[in-house]
């Protein structure tokens, strides 16, 4: 079918494009058990041009889950693999000396595997921040300046990195400007009773699931464009803004709660994440306008990696999780006007 038939309105894309998203995770399921709101959030980052940071213990398929989804859409595709003699000349690329027939000598640029679309940084806290300092420019302006020279990426670029807990040995924690970067701070958890049985019997045979490409780079270009139109009324907005501010021990709206855990709070990049969290899931719901609810869903991940507890919470045993959920509670919802139709 033709996608450029004027007769089509925004109601009619919105309808493909969820159904389209629903395709993709089919195909993603073939191969991840489970994992449904991971995979949400994942897909309502590559839809707006966000970064993800996939937290959890080894083992739990966040390799799998991001190779798989590149395998889905027909993508560029590059791991690299973090270790802690890794160089930031590794992720970028190099110039390289090369002498010509004639004797005359120039340098040629080596990409680096940064000059991708999708690139996965696995196990990013494993290298010290020299290396994960590389990627902040790729991150933010999506460009790579080597020498003097300053080279575009791709586009659709998206970095989704993996990181083992901090707590475990031999780890070297995100700086906070990186860690700001990232649309997305998401939690892997364990699956469950049935979700682990069904993963030892489906991953113990021989068979290796087909998975089918979806998307191309240009429509995801396009759904992109299209996410970037879903509507945001002036409430949602107040909403955010209040929300955000609220995590700032500092601000004179700030709950007692915040002024007594948290060492600092979310800037304004958190509010700008949180809105175009929301367009993405109204988007692939297939609505035209964001909901609160949209908001309250990719509060979590968003803020979770934006607010510092402090020592007194962390003696009570009060996480930036729970800080974000009793946030949620105390800030009240605005009061949308229902229009006639």
């Amino acid at each position: 079918m033709s996608t450029t038939q004027p007769s089509r309105n925004l109601g009619d894309i919105l309808q493909e494009f969820r159904q389209h998203r629903g395709i993709m995770q089919q195909e993603l399921q073939k191969v991840i058990v489970g994992q449904d709101e991971v995979i949400e959030q994942i897909f309502a980052a590559i839809f707006t041009r966000g970064h993800c940071l996939l937290e959890g213990v080894p083992g739990l398929a966040k390799t799998l889950m991001v190779s798989t989804l590149a395998r889905i859409l027909d993508l560029g595709f590059k791991r690299i693999q973090f270790t802690p003699d890794l160089m930031p000349s590794d992720i970028t690329g190099t110039n390289v000396l090369e002498e010509d027939e004639h004797g005359r000598r120039s340098f040629r640029f080596v990409e680096g595997p940064v000059f991708s679309n999708i690139l996965l940084a696995d196990e990013i806290n494993r290298t010290p921040p020299k290396t994960q300092a590389a990627l902040l420019q790729a991150m933010q302006e999506r460009e790579v300046t080597v020498g003097q020279t300053t080279y575009t990426l791709p586009e659709p670029f998206f970095v989704i990195a993996t990181q083992n807990p901090i707590e475990q040995e031999g780890t070297y924690p995100l700086p906070e400007a990186q860690l700001d970067r990232f649309m997305f701070n998401i939690k892997v958890g364990y699956p469950t009773a049935s979700e682990e049985e069904q993963i030892l019997t489906s991953t113990t045979r021989q068979e290796k699931p087909e998975v089918r490409k979806i998307l191309s780079s240009r429509a995801i270009l396009n759904l992109q464009k299209l996410v970037g139109s879903v509507a945001v009324s002036e409430y949602i907005i107040k909403y955010v803004a209040a929300l955000v501010r609220a995590t700032r021990p500092k601000d004179e709206k700030a709950p007692k709660f915040v002024r007594e855990w948290v060492d600092w709070g979310a800037g304004p990049r958190a509010g700008q994440f949180l809105i175009y969290g929301g367009k993405a899931l109204a988007a692939m719901d297939g609505r035209f306008a964001v909901a609160v609810e949209d908001i309250q869903k990719v509060a979590v991940p968003v803020l979770r990696h934006r607010v510092s507890t402090n020592f007194q919470a962390q003696a009570e045993g009060v996480t930036n999780e729970d800080v974000i959920a009793k946030l949620l509670k105390e800030i009240p919802t605005p009061e949308i006007p229902k229009y006639g139709s």
